[in-house]
């Protein structure tokens, strides 16, 4: 609802005294709080002071006025002389302006025939629209509210600015606190940064170290697994004379447990080699037909019968410059893995230009057993194995994946993976058909 409240007249200075004690009471009827009703007071006095100049006869309106969101405190101050430009009065007017903006929500300048019209407004604070029944009150209680004089004005201004003091020094105390706080904080901070880069100057070490231990203990260990490997070949090729099947059945264990750890060694080495930096990229044209043709011959006697066919598809006819050699590890891997894990259906090998983004796409896609989508991004983590039916019968370092992101972050490219578990894996290498220089990838 609309309505009027209270209107002043202010002829002289005791009227700019009564329109402020009159402005602190309807705020306070109103629900304002302590520190709202000074602030209305005081914007209210400081606009009816610079109103009331000369011989100017200037009136004060309160109003409760209705908007979207919320009623509002109106008071419109009107039929002020219009101060002379540069004068005492226009400076004291310019003044009561800038509290006003200040201390209300809006404080809006109209002119008028009798003289400027100054409209300030303050939203009342949330809780049920008053009624007309509010507003008539309001009016019987401002009626009973007697004037103050002067004095007693001037006594109440004085509170208010003990009470504003004592608050503005609790606040004070408040941010000396939070002050000191955020000091205590700032050095906690600064120590644990230099906790912090102690502990990665650590690390870096312990990675130093890490790398040195698997490099010199992969070299150490190739050494004695090619000869376990090369004397059970010979043992089981009846070199030193006939086996007897339980004889043979353990050769043949010792030699396929050298030939996986061999495959670790191997694996081993070649991460530890990234990790220091002392890879390098061997650049050549690479023609996809042959590499498929070198692939076909290296995995085919992994395929296990005829349960499963191991396909190429080569849908790129002009060669691209890359290293061949880390392709093919990475593609190895991929097929192994497919092959290992797909008892019955098919391991295609397809790779296809993309000629918008100018890359190479190499897909490895195969009818398996699938992987879970939460571990996805497990099987790129050293040594990490994700278990499943076929986990005992099909031994892994858990190193492969690891190696081929880090050879196909050497290359420039990416590997990515999407799998349905019962349906089958697809595991993607994309290229840049020109190679760019990258840094190796740091752990």
């Amino acid at each position: 609802m609309n309505g009027r409240i209270l209107s002043v007249a202010l002829d002289s200075e005791q009227d700019v005294v009564l329109v402020r004690q009159r402005a602190r009471r309807i705020s306070d009827l109103l629900g304002f709080s302590k520190q709202v009703q000074v602030r209305v007071a005081t914007a209210v006095s400081e606009v009816a002071r610079a109103a009331c100049q000369g011989e100017a006869r200037a009136r004060a309106v309160f109003a409760l006025e209705d908007t979207p969101q919320r009623q509002q405190l109106v008071v419109t101050i009107s039929g002020g002389a219009q101060p002379t430009p540069g004068s005492e009065a226009a400076a004291m007017a310019d003044t009561a302006l800038v509290t006003a903006h200040r201390l209300m929500d809006s404080c809006t300048v109209d002119a008028g025939p009798g003289g400027p019209a100054i409209t300030m407004r303050k939203g009342l604070p949330t809780r049920q629209p008053l009624t007309a029944a509010d507003l008539a009150r309001i009016g019987a209680e401002l009626a009973a509210t007697p004037a103050v004089n002067s004095y007693q004005e001037v006594q109440q201004q004085n509170q208010e600015l003990i009470e504003t003091l004592a608050e503005l020094r609790e606040r004070q105390d408040d941010l000396l606190a939070l002050t000191r706080e955020l000091e205590d904080t700032n050095r906690g901070i600064v120590a644990l940064y230099a906790e912090i880069e102690d502990k990665a100057e650590r690390l870096r070490r312990a990675d130093e170290m890490k790398s040195r231990f698997l490099s010199n203990t992969s070299h150490e260990l190739r050494t004695p697994l090619s000869s376990i490997r090369a004397l059970s070949q010979l043992l089981l090729d009846r070199m030193d004379g006939d086996l007897s099947p339980e004889q043979e059945r353990q050769v043949f264990l010792i030699e396929r447990t050298a030939t996986e750890m061999s495959e670790m060694v191997n694996d081993l080495l070649d991460l530890a080699k990234i990790e220091a930096g002392r890879v390098e990229t061997q650049l050549a044209p690479v023609v996809v037909e042959n590499l498929f043709r070198a692939l076909k011959g290296m995995m085919r006697p992994l395929v296990g019968g005829e349960r499963v066919e191991l396909v190429f598809e080569n849908g790129v006819a002009e060669a691209f410059e890359s290293d061949e050699g880390k392709i093919s590890q990475i593609l190895r891997n991929f097929v192994s893995n497919a092959l290992k894990f797909t008892e019955e259906g098919s391991v295609r090998v397809r790779a296809e230009a993309d000629p918008v983004q100018d890359t190479i796409t190499f897909a490895v896609t195969d009818t398996g057993i699938g992987i879970d989508s939460e571990h996805l991004q497990l099987i790129f983590e050293e040594f990490a194995q994700v278990e499943n039916t076929l986990q005992r019968r099909v031994k892994g370092t858990g190193l492969g994946l690891p190696l081929c992101r880090r050879l196909a972050g050497l290359l420039g490219g990416r590997v990515d993976v999407a799998s349905r578990p019962g349906v089958g894996s697809t595991f993607m290498l994309t290229l840049p058909r020109q190679f760019t220089p990258v840094a190796p990838e740091s752990t």
